[in-house]
């Protein structure tokens, strides 16, 4: 057997998500052989020294957009880029997406992704579907790329052309059938939409303009709204990623009530707040813009920690879509107009170890669910991601928590000219990682190539997401009510009368499934936008109103 297929990674502090143990790690052919202390293993081993560092497994970022399309551009990092910078974090396997070219079919899109990503990655990859509307063809799709390997299908809230609420309780319901996962992006549209023209009716057009367009209750409702209809097809639901604080206090709360909701937060939205967004630099502001946007509420941060460290949230991806100056330049006059995304899925472990576990809000092995664990859990991959155990793949990081990184764009591997993180000093580095029993990063030199990440596959039905839907149909089902039929008398129908479909002799009952209510009617004109100094003088006081006005005057 040839020497590089055996790797003994010795001398560590093995972390897993449940437990820290003293013990060594043998690699053989790929694969974890051995876990403990004396192993016994063949000669010729490679041998990797953890003295005195925890060995983590590899990371697990659930949201990554490589060489993206949208708003005029695509994403400054392809698949090469971009897992070249996961490996060099940490991380040892992402999640990316499969969007589709006008006229071209989902299962089209994804050979073309899946071909893209084999080609040029340098790390292992899995891909979620995105469904941009819904037809007989579409839910055929689905089924076909489920048989592929896909298991997650995502769609957007927030989207021109979302889905009607009907048609998200279809794709639920297909998704459940199938074993599949669904996603959601959630903000409600139609008042991003409405928040947009009143902003720009009022001369707002700077990169503030994208934080007050999408208030948080845009963000609550939408996830409230997805959380009830999966709830009522009984069906799993991931809802990524969470940027403030009352929408993951939904997420927390269902969850108690026993509803079946995975949240996600990003490296971004646990470090920043969106004070950065008022910024007197242009480039700068513009370079904080994502969606859900980063909040002003300088708590919000710790908030979303705090709900990761206690399990009400699960999982910290990176959200990764990066977009040089002249990228979200093509929004210098109109904020509706700026590309949305920020860099992260290099700085993604670093930055959550940094506020989580050097701050004292997480353990070392909360910090491995959060980052790894969870996410290969959510993706059906556990234990063969997200664990170092007998049978697990080889992917794992040596990592060293007392030596430190000041991150900027200057230094970091990614193809984009920003960092949002630029000048954090980051305790918490890691010094090795191996991917596959090789290793991949060792002195923070890339050994893998453009191509040694390939695609890989899914099962549905996972354990984590959908191991109680079966008990909870049986328990669920209805009885129905055995009875002696009606055989009294029967009213005649009574003539409908007027353009609602309401009956004349009803009209004294009022029927609430009508609705008078109209966004534009029913809001009261936002107060006049005023030039505003950037509140990150202030970060310990929490921002009721954010700078620029009320974030929404509907509530």
């Amino acid at each position: 057997m040839p020497v590089a297929n055996r790797l003994l990674v010795k001398g560590g502090r093995v972390v897993n998500d449940d437990c820290t143990v003293e013990a060594d790690v043998y690699i053989e052919d790929g694969v974890i052989a051995q876990v403990g202390t004396k192993l016994a293993t063949p000669g010729g081993a490679r041998v990797l020294d953890a003295t005195g560092k925890l060995v983590l497994p590899g990371g697990v970022d659930t949201n990554v957009h490589f060489q993206e399309p949208g708003a005029g551009c695509i994403t400054a990092d392809d698949f090469y880029t971009g897992t070249k910078s996961a490996l060099a974090g940490g991380t040892t396997l992402v999640a990316g997406f499969v969007m589709q070219d006008k006229d071209e079919s989902l299962e089209d899109a994804f050979e073309r992704w899946k071909a893209q990503g084999n080609e040029k990655s340098c790390c292992g990859f899995t891909l979620h579907a995105c469904v941009t509307s819904w037809d007989d063809t579409t839910s055929g799709e689905l089924k076909n790329l489920v048989n592929k390997g896909v298991t997650s299908f995502k769609t957007s809230m927030a989207a021109e052309t979302r889905l009607t609420d009907a048609q998200l309780l279809q794709l639920f319901g297909r998704c459940k059938e199938l074993g599949a996962l669904p996603v959601v992006h959630a903000e409600n549209g139609d008042i991003i939409r409405e928040m947009e023209r009143r902003l720009a009716e009022q001369g707002v057009t700077g990169p503030e303009g994208c934080v007050l367009s999408r208030p948080e209750e845009a963000e609550t409702e939408a996830v409230f709204r997805a959380i009830s209809l999966a709830h009522a097809v009984n069906v799993p639901l991931y809802i990524q990623p969470i940027t403030g604080r009352p929408a993951a206090d939904v997420i927390a709360t269902a969850r108690k009530s026993g509803k079946l909701v995975y949240g996600e937060v990003t490296s971004a939205s646990v470090a920043l707040d969106g004070t950065h967004c008022w910024d007197p630099d242009w480039r700068h502001a513009a370079g904080y813009v994502t969606e859900p946007p980063l909040r002003a509420d300088a708590n919000t941060p710790a908030h979303l920690t705090n709900l990761l460290a206690n399990g009400d949230l699960q999982v910290c991806g990176s959200s990764d879509a990066t977009l040089n100056a002249e990228q979200k330049a093509l929004g210098k006059d109109d904020f509706r107009k700026i590309p949305r995304g920020v860099n992260g899925v290099e700085d993604r472990m670093a930055v959550l170890w940094e506020t989580a576990v050097h701050a004292g809000k997480m353990d070392e092995n909360q910090f491995v669910a959060a980052t790894s664990s969870n996410a290969a859990k959510v993706l059906n991959m556990y234990p063969k991601k997200g664990r170092i155990d007998v049978g697990s793949d080889g992917d794992l990081v040596v990592w060293d928590p007392a030596a430190t990184r000041t991150i900027s764009a200057k230094t970091h591997h990614q193809a984009v000219d920003f960092n949002i993180f630029e000048g954090m000093v980051c305790h918490g580095v890691a010094l090795s990682v191996v991917l596959g029993g090789k290793v991949v990063i060792e002195e923070g030199r890339l050994l893998a190539a453009a191509g040694a990440g390939k695609f890989v596959p899914r099962e549905p039905f996972g354990s984590y997401t959908h191991g109680r839907i079966a008990t909870r149909d049986r328990l669920q089902k209805p009885d129905k009510v055995t009875r002696d039929p009606y055989t009294g008398p029967v009213s005649e129908p009574v003539q409908m009368t007027d353009g609602f479909g309401r009956q004349e002799s009803a009209r004294a009952s009022r029927d609430l499934h009508q609705s008078s209510f109209s966004l534009s009617e029913m809001a009261p004109e936002l107060p006049e936008v005023e030039e505003v100094k950037s509140p990150r003088s202030r970060p310990s006081t929490r921002v009721i109103n954010p700078p620029g006005g009320r974030s929404t005057s509907l509530w």
